[in-house]
């Protein structure tokens, strides 16, 4: 996994960690919720876990309470940048 949380990488931990299978460009369509796709909070507090495992560091509070693919990314990716960049 690259040091940035693509939505084909999203999609994969989904279906790993919380059980749902969704296609990546669903996730990237504009106005998708996770609610959409049936993916809880505890199916993304699955994803952050194996993404700390991943990468030794602590993703941003509050990921797994996105409403959305694209903020989840967001917050994830802003977790992962190397600090002062």
């Amino acid at each position: 996994m690259s040091k940035t949380l693509s939505y084909p990488e999203l999609a994969a931990l989904l279906q790993s960690r919380a059980g749902v299978t969704v296609d990546p460009g669903e996730l990237e369509r504009p106005g998708s919720y996770f609610d959409d796709f049936g993916v809880d909070s505890l199916g993304l507090l699955g994803v952050v876990g194996e993404l700390e495992n991943r990468h030794g560091l602590k993703v941003t509070s509050g990921a797994e309470s996105a409403k959305t693919p694209a903020e989840f990314v967001q917050l994830v990716n802003a977790s992962l940048a190397p600090k002062g960049a």
